[in-house]
Parts: C-alpha cells; sequence; structure tokens
C-alpha cells in the first residue's frame, strides 16, 4: 500500500526501474488500430462538448481548425479553471469519469472558482480513452486543432503486473500521442514520468522537444499538487512538443 505523508499518499512499487519491455509494447500498439467501440454515454458527451466549442467561435469563420484545449482526468475541475483563465480565448474542455467530481467543477465549486466559472471552461463526463478516438477524428479531419492538451495526476497503477495500464502502454497511446501540439504530464511518481518521455520517444523518433524533469508546485493548480506540496512530494513533469 502508498505510504502517507501528511495526508498524501506516495507511490510504493515493486519495479525498479522503467518496464523492462515498454519499447516493445509501444511499438506493438503502433503498428495496431484500438477498435473497441465508443460508449454511448462518451459519445453524447463529446456532442456536447462540439455544440460547446461551436457556439464559443460561433461569430469566427471557420475557414481553419478551431483551437481546443484538453485537460483530460481533470477531477473536480479546478486546473480546467487555472488552464481555462491561462488561455481565455480558447475553449477548455475538462473530461473525468466521475460525476461526484465533476458536480464541484460545475457548480462553481472548485478552490480556483471563487464561485464563478470562466466562460471558456466547460466540464463533460466521459470515458477518456473513447474521447480521445473522437477527438483525434476531429483533428485528422481538420475541424480541430489540440495547442495544449494537460494530463495532470493520472492513475499510476504502480505495480508492475499493472504495468500496460498505464496510458503509455495501452493501446490508446498512439491515439493520445497525435493529441495536442503541446502534451504536459504531471505526476508524484518518477518512473511513470520517465516511461511516459520514453515512450513518446519511440513514436516520435525524429521529433526533438520531449521532456522529464522534477518541478515545485510553487501555487498549485490541483488538489493533488496541494497535498504533495505540503507532504514534500517531489513531483515530475513531463513536457512533449514546443
Amino acid at each position: 500500500m502508498p505510504e502517507k505523508q501528511n495526508g498524501a499518499r506516495s507511490v510504493t512499487t515493486n519495479q525498479e526501474g522503467p518496464y523492462k519491455e515498454l519499447e516493445r509494447v509501444v511499438r506493438k500498439h503502433a503498428a495496431t488500430l484500438f477498435l473497441r467501440p465508443v460508449a454511448d454515454h462518451t459519445r453524447k458527451a463529446f456532442d456536447a462538448a462540439k455544440e460547446f466549442v461551436d457556439r464559443f467561435y460561433d461569430n469566427v469563420s471557420a475557414n481553419k481548425p478551431l483551437d481546443i484545449i484538453l485537460d483530460s482526468g481533470c477531477g473536480t475541475g479546478e486546473s480546467t479553471i487555472h488552464i481555462a483563465k491561462r488561455f481565455p480565448d480558447t475553449p477548455v474542455i475538462g473530461v473525468d469519469k466521475s460525476a461526484v467530481r465533476l458536480t464541484r467543477a460545475c457548480t462553481g465549486n472548485a478552490p480556483a472558482a471563487n464561485g464563478e466559472i470562466p466562460p471558456n471552461a466547460f466540464w463533460v463526463r466521459a470515458e477518456l480513452l473513447d474521447f480521445w478516438k473522437l477527438a483525434l477524428d476531429e483533428v485528422n479531419g481538420g475541424r480541430w486543432h489540440i495547442p495544449y492538451h494537460a494530463l495532470y495526476y493520472p492513475n499510476p497503477w504502480p505495480k508492475q503486473s499493472e504495468a500496460t495500464r498505464r496510458f503509455h502502454l495501452h493501446p490508446i497511446f498512439p491515439t493520445l500521442i497525435k493529441l495536442g501540439e503541446q502534451i504536459e504530464l504531471r505526476t508524484n511518481w518518477e518512473i511513470y514520468a520517465r516511461e511516459f518521455a520514453k515512450a513518446a520517444r519511440v513514436l516520435k523518433e525524429t521529433m526533438v522537444g520531449i521532456s522529464c524533469e522534477a518541478f515545485m508546485a510553487e501555487q498549485p493548480i490541483t488538489a493533488f499538487e496541494r497535498k504533495y506540496k505540503e507532504a514534500r512530494q517531489q513531483l515530475w513533469r513531463v513536457l512533449i512538443g514546443k
């Protein structure tokens, strides 16, 4: 079980370093298509997100792809609000599978909201893997452009036997890596960060601009960051793209 430090759990694992079969697994998934059918509730959620985007750009000529920012696994939506304030001219879609967490976001009860929701912030309850597939269809169709994709504190699945459940070792990873001119992942587990960066390099062999670094959250933008800061846990960040 993870150890608690001032209320925040640190990651404990039986894995001593990056997953040894990482490159083989990533290349295998790159050579196949992830064909799982999209869940109906996610398709409806995605349609709602598209409607929000269309309304946001109602008076803008659609002669080029529309800029969209994704906040995947947004939890209570605190990070979505911070991102929306950072990019006020771009719709920011927060996606999470928990209705309970999203209720706090949509009612303006996330700590960053102060009772107000930025007009460019929108949340949907959906399965991330399905949502990403639909989003990539929009990107490939020339309708969406995703300048920034946030992946803050995904479930690391720390047991070695669970490794292939991690995003970068899952069949969805080739889809994920195509979503975002810049992708930012944050975690409190160094192995997860290093694996994610290594998996990205496998898929983007000629691409520069993939970094993995330790960082301090001076101004926490998620509940996780706040807990980890109070527990004095080291945080890690992977940046892919510009």
